[in-house]
């Protein structure tokens, strides 16, 4: 090709494209994720406090968000008016976890005085005041090992305080020991950090209904080779905290919560929700005619 010829072909490429030339690519749908969010924990701990009156209220409007952030339920995006937040809930007990560094919330709600009781997990994403993203998990009757009234009873009564600075873990460590876990699922050979005594709520099912000194939540991994994928982190580093999202098993796998509270490098409890259908746990926490780590027939 001469150079005239290339010099023409140039041209017609731009007389083709004004407009992406002029006004660049178009706006997004929604919020983008900023990989390097600007917050402070005060603020963080203001919108989970304000978060959780908004749904008490079902009213998000006293909120900071963003005209397009994004809202996710269960990992499907609904629209704004659409969601539980709508709905308001009377909240029996909830806990709150702050990463001032992603700028990341993660608020458990328990809602059991209700015609539909409900256990939800939320993130909030945060960059310079504002909500760009609103991601819940929401489980009810009839979700994996559900019972509201259970996940009330030992929720409130394990100890979440603040950790003395002593009892923190790193939070490279804190990544690693969560992706053990979750690792585990598919190769049983992982290095798990797990403490005693540890107690694991999930759903509203309990390991240690009888308050052991000695119990440990290393009760087995359920058999087969499943991939836990998507994984994305929140740590609380005062509370000692990691707070994982992801999927069962592939990109369109189920969503998954998993909390782990580490105290001096080890699990001291764990809790998941998990919006799948399964059995029912009952109100002492235990699931009666149940194991999970049977193999199957």
């Amino acid at each position: 090709m001469s150079a005239k010829t290339l010099i023409l072909a140039l041209a017609a490429t731009l007389v083709a494209t004004p407009a992406m030339a002029q006004d660049g690519p178009p706006e997004p749908e929604f919020a983008p994720r900023v990989d390097r969010p600007t917050c402070t924990r005060a603020e963080l701990q203001e919108l989970t406090a304000a978060y959780v009156a908004a749904q008490e209220a079902g009213d998000l409007s006293g909120l900071p968000l963003l005209d397009n952030a994004h809202f996710l339920e269960n990992f499907e995006t609904v629209e704004r008016d659409a969601g539980l937040w709508n709905t308001a809930l009377p909240v029996a007990h909830s806990l709150s976890f702050h990463d001032d560094t992603r700028c990341k919330t993660f608020t458990e709600m328990v809602v059991t005085e209700n015609e539909t009781p409900y256990v939800i997990g939320t993130r909030l994403f945060v960059h310079e005041g504002q909500i760009l993203r609103v991601d819940s998990i929401v489980t009810q009757p009839g979700n994996w090992l559900f019972n509201a009234n259970s996940y009330l009873h030992y929720s409130s009564t394990e100890d979440w305080s603040e950790l003395h600075p002593y009892q923190r873990t790193d939070p490279a460590e804190m990544i690693r020991g969560a992706n053990a876990y979750l690792d585990a699922f598919a190769d049983k050979f992982t290095d798990i950090p797990w403490g005693v005594p540890c107690a694991r709520l999930e759903g509203g099912a309990y390991t240690n209904r009888d308050g052991r000194p000695d119990a440990s939540c290393e009760v087995g991994i359920p058999p087969g080779v499943l991939y836990i994928v998507e994984r994305d982190y929140l740590i609380d580093e005062e509370m000692g905290v990691i707070n994982v999202f992801c999927r069962f098993g592939s990109s369109e796998g189920a969503p998954d919560s998993h909390t782990f509270r580490y105290i001096d490098g080890k699990f001291r409890l764990i809790h998941t929700l998990n919006p799948i259908p399964g059995p029912q746990a009952a109100d002492d926490g235990s699931v009666p005619g149940f194991n999970p780590n049977a193999e199957e027939s």
